[in-house]
């Protein structure tokens, strides 16, 4: 249990490193979380007013007489969470956690693998690529959608989050190795 722990605080400490690398330094995510809008004081303005409670709303354009979509209109979406910029801190607290409970949870899936697996470090790193891949994979169908990112956004945020799991697998599997319980369970 004690190298589960340990495995994923080190993988978290190496996917955060890599948040900070990647979207704080580099500005991977700004880029596709923040464009900006040539009337943006407008719009602002006018959402500041009419969306005062959290959610998500989705503008359709004006259905045509025969009570339909037009098909090649655009569809918007505005998400408001019911925060603000001094709130901003429970996000990074939440991702900190996420992190934390992803790694250990793949730490913890990796010590319960077979023997076949722990016995060498770079089954333990495809190993934990692999539940890499499934989460990647379940985020991209997640994050893609009419009312949401496009294709090419949702696949380079899926690809980020791949890369980060995949930097976690090497941290992770450098700590949960096989110990004296797995080798003699995967011995009889």
């Amino acid at each position: 249990m004690r190298r589960v722990l340990v495995g994923g605080l080190v993988g978290a400490v190496v996917v955060i490193a890599w948040l900070f690398v990647a979207d704080g330094i580099l500005g991977f995510k700004r880029g596709i979380d923040t464009n900006r809008l040539g009337e943006e004081r407008i719009v602002y303005t006018f959402l500041a007013e009419h969306v005062t409670e959290p959610g998500r709303y989705v503008i359709n354009p004006e259905l045509l007489p025969e009570r339909r979509f037009p098909g090649e209109a655009p569809i918007f979406a505005v998400q408001y969470s019911g925060l603000g910029h001094k709130d901003a801190g429970q996000e990074v607290i939440v991702g900190l956690v996420v992190a934390i409970l992803a790694c250990v949870a793949g730490a913890w899936l990796l010590a319960h693998a077979s023997g076949r697996i722990l016995s060498r470090y770079y089954s333990r790193v495809l190993f934990l690529a692999a539940v890499g891949v499934v989460v990647a994979l379940v985020t991209i169908l997640g994050r893609f959608g009419i009312a949401a990112y496009s294709l090419g956004d949702a696949l380079a945020l899926g690809l980020h989050d791949l890369a980060g799991w995949a930097l976690a697998a090497l941290a992770i599997a450098a700590v949960v190795k096989p110990g004296g319980e797995q080798v003699t369970r995967t011995a009889g």
